[in-house]
């Protein structure tokens, strides 16, 4: 089998991240971070096995970091770089798969910006940098919301007027599409179920989180909506809230929209709740220290997200297990054993010591004998996002 080697591009509006993956082996040769950009601090830092470097870039920009990126890029793959691929955070309902990048889809990507504005538009300014210092090489867009596409509509529509639907395209769309997908697959190969024959509840936990319910390899439903601000307690976004709350907070506080969707985004979840920090980390050690608010920002979050993959549930004809991934959900051993204590109506019971003693970033099972399963699986985005560009080279 030839070796291929894909850089993986992950934009912000400020920032470019990046790795370089080669499908065959299990560690990045190459990954790192541009930051700051487009300010005089802007800098670019990278790693390369244990060995760490940092290169400043005054005021550069996508394109700037880019081009002191590549040639670090292939010199490790001795100049054989088979593609880049793009995570695009929101494909509306045209993009259902990955797509090979070109002006037309570039135009509608930003044609379809409006449901993504903090997202999209960063993506695009890497994709567009990419183009202009590897315009000949392959690029692939993968998109957040296409593995939630095969949800049926009554999971994917809202209950408002259909023209809002038809005319501007408002509905249920999901996010962390990559993860949910790559996770649910590795669970069922882990497990020796097949994919297209096995039943999931699985459970992103980070900053951002969210739930799906993975049936036959598919979504069919997840959490998240038009935005990934609905959905589960996060970092700092409130997830669900009554719709209500914006009148209630613009009448009787005279917010204006900006002002709410600032205190709803960057101000609530667990920051909010705990008036200490989004960082599940810190609140776990302050919960030991007595501190109030970060108990109840935890116990929030675990009955909500628990709330959650038991809706989830409607959407299966069985269950064959509940997975925990990302950075809370694969090294808090608490989040885990705290929101499993909810679901007992499902069968679930988490073995203490095996998801005590489940050694972090690993996988493995946490569930008592003859219960549901319930699995620890590591998220590997880039990975998925590697082997989803290699599918168009030929």
């Amino acid at each position: 089998m030839v070796s291929r080697n894909i850089l993986v591009i992950n934009c912000g509006s400020s920032s470019l991240k990046f790795a370089l993956v080669n499908p065959e082996q299990s560690q990045f040769a190459i990954s790192g971070l541009a930051e700051c950009l487009n300010t005089p601090q802007a800098v670019v830092s990278w790693k390369i096995g244990e060995d760490k470097n940092t290169l400043s870039i005054p005021s550069g920009d996508h394109k700037d970091a880019l081009s002191k990126i590549m040639p670090l890029v292939q010199e490790i793959c001795h100049g054989k770089l088979d593609g880049i691929g793009h995570r695009v955070v929101h494909g509306g309902h045209i993009f259902t798969a990955p797509t090979k990048i070109t002006p037309q889809v570039l135009s509608e990507i930003e044609r379809i910006s409006p449901l993504a504005p903090l997202h999209n538009p960063a993506a695009l300014q890497g994709m567009r940098a990419a183009l202009d210092v590897y315009p000949d090489l392959l690029q692939v867009a993968i998109f957040d919301t296409a593995f939630h596409q095969t949800m049926p509509e009554q999971a994917f529509r809202y209950c408002i007027p259909e023209d809002y639907y038809s005319k501007h395209n408002i509905r249920r769309y999901g996010f962390h599409g990559t993860s949910h997908r790559y996770v649910s697959h590795q669970t069922a190969e882990f497990c020796n179920l097949p994919v297209d024959n096995s039943h999931w509840l699985t459970a992103h936990l980070g900053n951002g989180s969210s739930t799906c319910a993975v049936s036959n390899g598919k979504s069919v439903d997840t959490s998240m909506g038009l935005t990934p601000q609905e959905g589960v307690c996060m970092g700092t976004r409130s997830g669900d809230v009554d719709p209500g709350l914006f009148g209630h907070l613009s009448r009787v506080l005279g917010m204006s929209i900006n002002e709410i969707e600032n205190l709803l985004t960057k101000q609530s979840g667990l920051l909010g709740l705990s008036g200490l920090s989004n960082d599940m980390r810190t609140l776990e050690q302050s919960r030991e220290e007595g501190h109030k608010g970060a108990t109840l920002a935890i116990e929030v979050f675990c009955y909500r997200l628990a709330k959650s993959l038991a809706s989830m549930a409607c959407a299966l004809p069985r269950l064959d297990g509940l997975i925990f991934t990302g950075g809370i959900g694969e090294n808090s051993s608490l989040i885990r054993e705290l929101t499993v204590s909810w679901l007992k109506l499902l069968g679930l019971e988490i073995d203490t010591q095996a998801n005590t003693k489940l050694a972090r970033g690993t996988a493995g099972l946490i569930n008592k004998p003859n219960t549901p399963r319930i699995v620890v699986m590591p998220t590997n985005e880039e990975r998925q996002i590697a082997l989803d560009t290699l599918l168009f080279v030929k």
